[in-house]
């Protein structure tokens, strides 16, 4: 067991806690006798009707406290570390890493890759396994952290162990095969590098994985991101588009095999695929619920049902708006597509879609959410923006106005000399925000993987 201090960083008013004298700063040792190892053990732990806990105040002082209350019910406890543990760290040296591939100088939660199974239950991280030993797997099971998110990659022992850098990573389906099981629920992953994994060992993982149906519920592939920044690294080459079909073509034989034989499709290509072979994006029926929207498997098409539905209950009107759109490379021709639906309602409004190259990490990566602010000021600079830039808040840090290159967004204004406003991902707030109904220029992005918790707990 590691040292973990469990250092309280708030207490909700009007709970146990509080009832308690419990205060900011006081240091929870034990729950029922039993160390703490992080949140899971903390709240398997309290579910009891009759508890006991001991906590030390900032003097010294040590407080055992006896509590009765309702099953299951919190103790309103707000800890400084939200994990109550240290971030465990990757151990493996992937050949398509994307961190391996930033530049210098970046914010150092940035360079933190993570491994951790308890991420992928509280964040949806994917993870390697190579981190779990047979504790960890059993720490799963008892506590029923589902789904996890699998990097898979390969069944291949050999390759995966080539792949991940690591000797002890073959033995993936053997971990996989002990949480199906325990009846886990499962997602998994595969990050395809053309001439390595692809081809017939694509073949093959998906049917080996394919016989842990159903309790891993779906497979996304997604192409191998490559920067400019790839000196001394493995040398990986990007899909074109006569591969991106091939991996289609794949991908679809897969899916009307396993719809035949077990009732769904199973595995899924990422946006970035139907983009890049120049094809159309499938209907939302071939998503099955869409469990992979993290991972890019479907987001354009949900975004554009979500547009239709909202301009579905809408009369339109003869408004008149000039307003300009940033996205990256890829997706600018489907983002066209959603404005031109707009405009047939709202024929006034005038919407410039801009791809911006990604000059930071290189024009090899196309998606919007790794556009830092210097690639948009670059491109932007002498372009009419009307009276206001919508960008998609996938750009920004989690709960910040921070891009990737730690510009902000009030400096993307100064220098840009319009209002930008940061776009959630739900369609209708993209409808809302081309026709000017947003009554605030919100700053921000979605759930970043950062590690960004403050620990009071020796490295992992």
């Amino acid at each position: 067991m590691k040292e973990n201090r469990h250092i309280v960083r708030d207490v909700v008013p009007g709970s146990i806690a509080a009832e308690l004298e419990i205060e900011a700063g006081d240091e929870l040792l034990s729950v029922n006798g039993e160390p703490v190892e992080d949140i899971f053990d903390y709240q398997f732990l309290i579910q009891d009707e009759e508890i006991e806990i001991l906590i030390k105040k900032p003097d010294g002082e040590e407080w055992l406290l006896e509590i009765e209350k309702d099953a299951e019910e919190d103790l309103g406890l707000v800890f400084e570390n939200s994990l109550m543990d240290a971030y465990r760290s990757c151990s493996n040296h992937c050949i398509f890493c994307f961190i391996d591939q930033m530049p210098p100088g970046m914010r150092e939660t940035l360079y933190f890759k993570d491994d951790d199974s308890r991420l992928s239950f509280l964040q949806g991280n994917y993870v390697t396994l190579t981190n779990m030993k047979e504790g960890d797997l059993d720490r799963v099971i008892r506590y029923r952290l589902e789904p996890i998110n699998i990097s898979v990659h390969t069944v291949n022992p050999e390759l995966r162990c080539r792949m991940l850098n690591n000797r002890f990573a073959g033995d993936i389906c053997e971990k996989i095969r002990r949480l199906y099981e325990a009846e886990i629920e499962m997602n998994g992953q595969i990050v395809l590098c053309r001439n390595i994994n692809d081809g017939q060992e694509l073949d093959r993982t998906i049917r080996e994985l394919a016989g842990f149906m159903p309790f891993l519920k779906s497979l996304s592939v997604v192409p191998v991101g490559l920067t400019r920044y790839r000196e001394g690294l493995y040398p990986l080459e990007p899909f074109g588009r006569d591969e991106a079909r091939q991996v289609l073509r794949q991908i679809r034989t897969w899916q009307e095999k396993l719809f035949g034989e077990k009732g769904r499709r199973f595995v899924h290509a990422s946006d970035e695929w139907y983009l890049l072979a120049g094809e159309d994006i499938p209907e939302e029926e071939m998503y099955e619920g869409y469990p992979q929207l993290e991972n890019g498997v479907g987001m354009l098409r949900l975004l554009s049902r979500e547009v239709e539905d909202e301009l579905a209950g809408r009369a339109g009107d003869d408004r008149e708006r000039n307003i300009s759109l940033a996205t990256g490379i890829l997706a600018a021709p489907w983002m066209e597509g959603l404005i031109r639906k707009i405009q047939e309602k709202y024929p006034g409004v005038h919407a410039d879609i801009y791809p911006v190259k990604n000059r930071f990490f290189g024009e090899k990566i196309t998606v919007s959410g790794l556009l830092t602010g210097q690639d948009l000021e670059g491109e932007l600079a002498d372009k009419a923006l009307g009276e206001r830039l919508l960008i998609p808040c996938n750009m920004l840090r989690d709960g910040e106005n921070v891009f990737l290159d730690d510009e902000t967004v009030e400096n993307l204004e100064e220098n840009l000399h319009v209002p930008v406003q940061v776009v959630d991902q739900a369609g209708a707030a993209l409808v809302a925000a081309v026709l000017e109904e947003n009554a605030v220029m919100t700053h921000r992005r979605r759930q970043s993987y950062e590690q960004t918790d403050c620990s009071h707990c020796r490295q992992a």
